[in-house]
């Protein structure tokens, strides 16, 4: 009998990029608090919000496979998260021009039945060009950025605001490491291609 795989998120990227695997799955919003904890490094942050994301629907999925994943970007003590707001998206958008930013993904798959974490940290190093701020206004006036850590999407037009993107899935960037996410299935026993 198949495993059932959940997606311990209401994210649209990360359900989006999930369904390219071609496997049945469901999604849950998950209850943690996102808090970083004083002192964090912000790698830290992301794999540790990605284990709680999915153990906090264990209790509602004892014997499936749960997916959590969460991201934190960051350039040194600063870090961007969510904008939800056009303000704060222009603020980020402007701290970050002419700097490398890198995105901490975090990635768990959690086996409920066996309690069992497999849970690594994906990063994403993205070069910003030195944005005017004509350029920034241009930007979130063309594209929807505020549900985007960082305030770009580097998968629409934001990618317009960059000089380059080093890492080893472009996935994560988005949301979900696909990469690494297939190979904590497959250990799990899921036939992939």
């Amino acid at each position: 009998m198949a495993r059932l795989l959940v997606l311990a998120s209401t994210s649209p990227f990360r359900r989006d990029l999930l369904a390219r695997l071609q496997i049945p799955f469901e999604t849950v919003a998950p209850d943690a608090d996102e808090s970083p904890l004083p002192g964090e490094h912000p790698a830290a942050t992301a794999t540790r919000l990605s284990e709680a994301k999915a153990r906090a629907v264990v209790q509602h999925y004892p014997d499936a496979l749960i997916i959590g994943s969460d991201q934190v970007a960051a350039h040194g003590d600063d870090r961007f998260g969510k904008p939800s707001r056009r303000e704060n998206a222009i603020a980020q958008l402007s701290r970050m021009r002419g700097k490398e930013v890198v995105f901490h993904t975090g990635l768990c798959l959690l086996d409920a039945g066996t309690g069992r974490a497999q849970v690594r940290c994906i990063d994403t190093h993205v070069g910003f060009r030195d944005l005017s701020d004509a350029e920034i206004q241009s930007y979130l006036d063309r594209e929807d950025a505020l549900n985007c850590a960082g305030s770009a999407k580097s998968e629409g037009l934001g990618i317009s605001l960059l000089t380059y993107l080093r890492g080893d899935d472009p996935n994560a960037l988005i949301g979900l490491p696909l990469i690494a996410l297939c190979d904590m299935l497959r250990a799990e026993g899921l036939a992939l291609p």
